[in-house]
């Protein structure tokens, strides 16, 4: 058991039975009384989002999830297919899971797979990643006075804004975060 104090962004814990994950944390403090802790969570089994609401000195249930590297080899409709490069484990992730983060996904990636009890539960994406890219507008010469940007598509389809100079068939790298453009590669 964990006091709510110790929430934060990222933390997993559970609560009358379901998993939730923080995504957002935020405390105050009234001129009386205690503290409250509200946090926005993701439920890791169905994966929505909602806030609750602790008072300071509640305590919930902290869990620990396995993390383990996985190499994504295919969406067969329904699921996402990883393969553990180790033992060739094959595990089926479904698309609520990764529903946000789709767009990152490149053959033969390898990601880190989180898992509480043997059922796949959540992912970390590597900090930037590079994208080809296979669609973008036209720049228009004389604006880069305001460091104009477009908006370009990437071979996985994710939309990115980018400096003007970016072009069909560069390749850029993507802060995964924030999906923000870095730098051209």
């Amino acid at each position: 058991m964990i006091d709510v104090n110790q929430l934060r962004r990222g933390v997993s814990f559970t609560q009358d039975g379901n998993l939730y994950k923080v995504t957002e944390y935020s405390h105050s403090k009234p001129g009386r009384g205690k503290a409250t802790i509200r946090v926005s969570v993701r439920d890791l089994r169905s994966g929505s989002n909602f806030q609750l609401t602790f008072t300071s000195g509640d305590r919930v249930e902290d869990i620990r999830l396995d993390k383990q590297t996985f190499q994504y080899l295919y969406d067969d409709g329904t699921f996402y297919v990883f393969m553990n490069t180790g033992t060739y484990e094959q595990k089926q992730v479904n698309h609520h899971v990764m529903e946000d983060d789709k767009a990152f996904l490149l053959d033969n990636m390898e990601l880190e797979l989180l898992m509480y009890e043997g059922e796949v539960l959540d992912y970390n994406l590597p900090k930037t990643m590079d994208f080809e890219i296979v669609e973008a507008e036209n720049a228009v010469a004389g604006d880069t006075a305001t460091g104009a940007t477009k908006e370009v598509i990437t071979s996985t389809g994710l939309k990115v804004k980018t400096p003007l100079f970016v072009n069909v068939g560069d390749t850029i790298r993507v802060n995964t975060e924030s999906r923000e453009y870095i730098t051209r590669v």
